[in-house]
């Protein structure tokens, strides 16, 4: 087992929780313009020529976006990545947060969205703690699902979630570039997309209550590099948690169920949880290999009970 009975839980309920907010944002979205400029006022999924150009432009900008992340790794430039983060976090938290603002019938809500994303992304990006970075990312991820499902057709969404693992198996086991980033992220940016939950063996812990009850809750950062405290991180990745709120949204979309957009979630999560239960402690292991075959299983039969029925 990867983690814990606990953390395992946990996390999946997070993953869980997340998918059906973003499935919520992303069937409002289906009847309401998305604000800030990323609606699109027809559908450009239904154009010819849309996934040859959509998936050449999608392969081009990962690619870019990949070299630009080693690029700023190698100058130092965390400063830039964490203002970048704080954009992003921004604007799809603010997207999430319009939505939910709009249903309670408030005034100037793309405005308070705006204000009130702007506010969590900075507890995010500039005061992280546990709390703010897990609780941020259940904003983030359904703004983000709402733009992409706003765009795609499921072909191209499949075609998307087959490449995506492709790439995931060979950065995770092949050239380790996912572990230099997550570590790059966590120590030099200081702010992290996706979960991550810090746990410790009660030995560690034990010895964390003793240096708090010595120094009386302020433990200095001297004493807690001498004293060789190590915490482990149980992470989900935040590609791994988007990529699957854009395929049950887009599945949503193309179906206009919500059940059968349900099950593909269902069955999402069966396959993440196939994942941490059967997966070794202290591996690496690319999820989306696992999801995308959880996510087209519940296809499947998601499309075969509509037909059914």
């Amino acid at each position: 087992m990867k983690y814990n009975a606990r953390l395992t839980l946990i996390l999946l309920g997070m993953f869980v929780l997340v998918q059906l907010i973003s499935l919520y944002i992303v069937g409002f979205y289906l009847e309401n313009p998305i604000p800030y400029g990323f609606n699109h006022t027809q559908d450009i999924s239904e154009q010819p020529s849309f996934t040859i150009n959509f998936l050449a432009s999608f392969l081009s900008s990962f690619i870019i976006a990949v070299l630009l992340i080693f690029f700023l790794m190698k100058l130092k430039y965390a400063w830039f990545m964490r203002i970048w983060f704080f954009i992003v976090v921004s604007l799809t938290s603010a997207i999430t947060l319009n939505a939910i603002f709009m249903q309670l019938g408030l005034s100037f809500s793309a405005v308070l969205g705006l204000i009130f994303g702007a506010v969590s992304s900075y507890f995010k990006t500039f005061k992280k703690n546990m709390i703010t970075q897990n609780l941020t990312e259940l904003l983030i991820y359904p703004g983000l699902a709402s733009v992409f499902v706003n765009i795609l057709n499921l072909p191209v969404a499949i075609t998307i979630l087959i490449l995506i693992s492709i790439y995931d198996i060979w950065a995770v086991w092949h050239s380790g570039i996912m572990q230099k980033m997550a570590k790059y992220q966590i120590n030099e940016v200081g702010v992290f997309t996706g979960f991550l939950i810090p746990h410790a063996t009660k030995k560690i812990k034990d010895k964390i209550k003793a240096l708090k009850l010595k120094y009386n809750n302020k433990i200095p950062l001297k004493v807690i590099k001498n004293s060789k405290i190590k915490i482990n991180l149980a992470i989900l990745g935040g590609g791994d948690i988007a990529f699957s709120a854009v395929a049950s949204g887009v599945f949503l979309k193309t179906t206009s169920n919500i059940y059968a957009a349900l099950i593909v979630t269902l069955f999402t999560t069966l396959a993440l949880a196939y994942l941490f239960i059967f997966g070794k402690k202290k591996k690496y292991y690319p999820a989306m290999p696992y999801l995308t075959a959880g996510m087209f299983i519940g296809m499947l039969i998601a499309w075969l009970l509509l037909k059914i029925i």
